[in-house]
């Protein structure tokens, strides 16, 4: 893992300290966090590998990102308070989204000391081609796990009626 991929982990990690503590839901803690996301994920990405089953992993990677952000979402709580939406993540929505960073990180760790020939073995018994797609497939996880959950706390405040409102990242919301 690269110092920006953990430092992308950081960041998911900081954001769910900030959901389970609670915050008014604004287009910029809304955007925000794709962003970011989006931006240090597609500095890393340099291609999708498609030779062998790299495609599958890449796909299953994904497909595991946006399950784990989908159910994040539905475990984070969106009431009206006021004219605004306010969110809550819970302790399910806590410990998914912290299992899919711990994931990545300790898969990383694994095989950056000691877990590389394990994982070699297993590659080429798969057909997957190279360590890139292991890489393009963690990436790709992170960035639908944050799409999917951003999406789905975008449609729970749609539907609770609140306006969502233009608000800023840091300012701290009054809890009703």
């Amino acid at each position: 893992m690269t110092l920006p991929e953990y430092l992308l982990n950081l960041f998911l990690v900081a954001l769910v300290v900030l959901q389970v503590r609670g915050h008014k839901v604004t287009k910029a803690r809304l955007v925000f966090p794709l962003v970011v996301t989006i931006w240090v994920c597609t500095s890393i990405l340099r291609g999708i590998p498609t030779a062998g089953n790299d495609l599958v992993l890449v796909v299953g990677g994904t497909v595991l990102g946006a399950t784990l952000g989908t159910l994040a979402a539905l475990a984070t709580t969106v009431r009206r308070d006021g004219p605004s939406a306010f969110a809550k993540a819970g302790a399910l929505a806590a410990i998914l989204w912290v299992a899919g960073i711990g994931a990545r990180v300790g898969f990383s760790l694994w095989v950056t000391y000691g877990g590389a020939p394990t994982i070699a073995r297993f590659s080429a018994a798969h057909g997957i081609t190279s360590g890139a797609a292991w890489a393009t497939a963690f990436i790709l996880m992170a960035m639908a796990e944050v799409a999917t959950r951003t999406a789905g706390l975008y449609l729970k405040a749609r539907r609770s009626g609140a306006v969502i409102e233009r608000g800023g990242l840091l300012r701290s919301p009054a809890v009703a």
